[in-house]
C-alpha cells in the first residue's frame, strides 16, 4: 500500500516536468555552436551524452550534426548510421581524401540529425596523423569549410572523443568552441578531471584560444543514494556556472537504447531519461541564446 502515493508521486512530477518543458522555448544560435564532448574517464556517460542531446536539440527543431570521432564507432550506431569499414567516414576527413559533405548521412533518430560516422581504420589516424601538416587542425579545417558551404544551416556540431588524449581528442579540441563534460555521480567522479582542464588550457594557450568548457552534466544520477547528492553538491560547489540544473538519471532505458541501434528519445520517448535529455538540451539552448532573440522566444 505504501508504494501506491510514491508512485503517484513519481508520475505527478513527470506530468509536471514535461509541461514545463512544453512551454520552454529553445531559441537557436545565430551562429553553429561547436560543442566537443570529453571526459578522459571511460564510461561517465560520454557519448551517451553526445547521442540524446544531439537527438534532443533535433526534436526541439535544431539542425544538428554529430561527428563520431570515437574509433568504437558507438556515435554512429546509436544513430542509426551505417559504419562499415568501406564507409566513407570521419577516417577520410581527417586524412584529406574525402570532404565532411562526402562523409555526412542522415540518422534514423531525426530528419534533423545529421552524423559523420566513424569506422575501425580511424584506429590507426592516430599513427597517420603524425606525419600531416596541420595534424591539429585537420578536422577544424574540413568542419569550417563545410560549414561556410553548407546550403542548410547547422545550430549545433557535437564532437564525441575517445576516452584519451591523442591527436584525435586534440584534432577535436581544436575544432570545437564549447567542451561539454559529463560526470558520473559516482566514486572518485572527479578523478582525472584536474588533467583535463589542464590538457584544455594547453589547447587554450597554444591552438585554440577561443575554447572555453561551458557546460558540465551530471550523469548516472540515482536519487535514492546519498553519494550520488553528495557527488553532485561536491561539483556544483567546483563548477558553479558551469553545471547544468538539468541531471541524467540511472536509467535501464537510457543504457539499453543503444543495444537497438537508437537514441533513448527513439527508444522510449515517454522514459524519464528521454525526459531529462530534453530538459538539459532546453538548458543548453537557453544558455547559448542571444540575448536579442530571448523576448521573441519567449513569446513563441
Amino acid at each position: 500500500m505504501a508504494e501506491k502515493p510514491l508512485v503517484a508521486d513519481h508520475l505527478e512530477d513527470k506530468i509536471k516536468r514535461r509541461k514545463r518543458l512544453a512551454n520552454t522555448p529553445s531559441p537557436l544560435p545565430e551562429e553553429t555552436r561547436i560543442i566537443t564532448v570529453s571526459n578522459q574517464k571511460g564510461g561517465v556517460g560520454k557519448t551517451t551524452t553526445t547521442v540524446n542531446l544531439a537527438s534532443a536539440l533535433a526534436r526541439r527543431g535544431a539542425n544538428v550534426l554529430v561527428i563520431d570521432l570515437d574509433p568504437q564507432g558507438n556515435a554512429s550506431t546509436a544513430l542509426g548510421v551505417p559504419h562499415r569499414p568501406e564507409i566513407t567516414s570521419v577516417y577520410e576527413v581527417l586524412l584529406g581524401d574525402a570532404s565532411v559533405e562526402e562523409a555526412i548521412q542522415v540518422s534514423s533518430d531525426h530528419e534533423n540529425l545529421m552524423c559523420v560516422p566513424s569506422t575501425i581504420n580511424l584506429a590507426g589516424a592516430e599513427i597517420e596523423l603524425v606525419s600531416l601538416v596541420a595534424r591539429e587542425q585537420r578536422l577544424r579545417t574540413a568542419l569550417d569549410a563545410f560549414l561556410k558551404n553548407s546550403d542548410r544551416p547547422y545550430h549545433y556540431v557535437f564532437i564525441d572523443c575517445p576516452p584519451s588524449l591523442g591527436l584525435l581528442t586534440v584534432n577535436a579540441f581544436v575544432a570545437g568552441g564549447e567542451v561539454l563534460i559529463p560526470i558520473q555521480c559516482e566514486y572518485y567522479a572527479l578523478e582525472g578531471l584536474s588533467q583535463l582542464l589542464g590538457n584544455i588550457q594547453l589547447i587554450q594557450k597554444h591552438l585554440n584560444p577561443g575554447l572555453r568548457v561551458s557546460t558540465i552534466l551530471l550523469t548516472m544520477y540515482d536519487a535514492r543514494t546519498n553519494l550520488a547528492q553528495e557527488v553532485a553538491n561536491e561539483v556544483r560547489q567546483h563548477f558553479p556556472a558551469e553545471v547544468l540544473d538539468a541531471v541524467i538519471p540511472r536509467s535501464v532505458r537510457i543504457s539499453e537504447a543503444p543495444s537497438y541501434g537508437q537514441t533513448v528519445h527513439e527508444y522510449d520517448s515517454s522514459s524519464i531519461g528521454a525526459l531529462a535529455y530534453l530538459e538539459a538540451a532546453a538548458e543548453v539552448a537557453e544558455r547559448g541564446a542571444p540575448t536579442t532573440n530571448t523576448d521573441e522566444g519567449d513569446q513563441g
